[in-house]
């Protein structure tokens, strides 16, 4: 069969699922990913064939995606801020509103003194996605990256490997801890932040396959995370250090009240790029 034609009846198969532009979208991620065609490489040569055995490839993806199954993990990996990042059921698929927080972090820091060390803590690090760039994109960084799932680091350090750079993954749990042992020019975190109360919100592809460990907060205790995290960093943050956040975008309010009853100035909430609020920052008022 004609690439051209399989790709019609896939998309169709998909119909009820996903809008036809995502079915099409997933159709060329596989096709780039499978058998190295772009779909320019489609328009240039329509009589591209398929083989037999490309098939049952084929057909089994397209029936792990009618079960709504990622597709960045079906196929084992996805793009975030233009690195390859591996994913699997162990970490949280990177979203485009985490590559803001990450653009900003980077803005922010990228003119320091090349000559000057800038020592960085990822706090809930997943796949890695949030250190491993900042790593990449910032040659003077020094980063450090925590979690809590042991599953989830080894991710990570192999992510870590594939884009060539050194971060030192940490095995800890966040919330019984009383102290960093080093101190920190930036600290950022992308914890749990989705209300059990918001889970009709969310999609099934999420909600049956993505870790609920990396997700979920209790609702009556939204803000657990945040609170051990920032007290941790009234302590750990190093003169002029900076302390950044991804939020829920309904506790935008909560989180200024938050930082400011805990004497952080300069506390600047941002929206992504869907119009929620989405990121925030704030500095230690003083070294203590």
């Amino acid at each position: 069969m004609k690439i051209k034609q399989y790709r019609t009846q896939f998309i169709q198969e998909l119909s009820p699922f996903y809008d036809a532009y995502e079915a099409e979208s997933f159709f060329y991620l596989i096709l780039e990913d499978k058998h190295k065609l772009r779909q320019i490489d489609l328009a240039l040569n329509h009589e591209l064939s398929f083989e037999k055995a490309d098939f049952v490839y084929w057909n089994s993806i397209l029936e792990q995606l009618k079960k709504e199954v990622p597709i960045q993990y079906l196929l084992g990996k996805t793009n975030f801020y233009g690195l390859y990042f591996e994913v699997n059921d162990n970490v949280l698929i990177p979203r485009p509103e985490t590559e803001e927080l990450v653009e900003w972090i980077i803005k922010e820091n990228k003119n320091i003194d090349k000559s000057k060390k800038i020592k960085i803590l990822d706090i809930g690090t997943g796949s890695g996605c949030i250190a491993i760039t900042l790593a990449k994109n910032l040659p003077n960084a020094e980063v450090y990256a925590i979690d809590v799932s042991k599953k989830a680091l080894e991710t990570a350090k192999r992510n870590a490997i594939n884009n060539n750079v050194e971060v030192t993954f940490i095995f800890q749990d966040i919330l019984v801890t009383d102290e960093l042992k080093s101190k920190f020019d930036v600290i950022v975190s992308n914890p749990p932040y989705v209300r059990n109360l918001e889970k009709v919100e969310i999609k099934k592809n999420v909600l049956d396959y993505e870790p609920h460990l990396a997700l979920f907060v209790d609702d009556n205790d939204a803000l657990v995370f945040y609170k051990k995290i920032a007290a941790l960093a009234q302590n750990n943050l190093l003169e002029n250090g900076q302390l950044y956040f991804e939020i829920n975008q309904y506790l935008g309010q909560e989180m200024i009240d938050l930082l400011g009853k805990m004497d952080f100035i300069n506390i600047d909430l941002r929206k992504d790029i869907y119009d929620n609020d989405r990121m925030i920052s704030g500095k230690v008022s003083k070294t203590l």
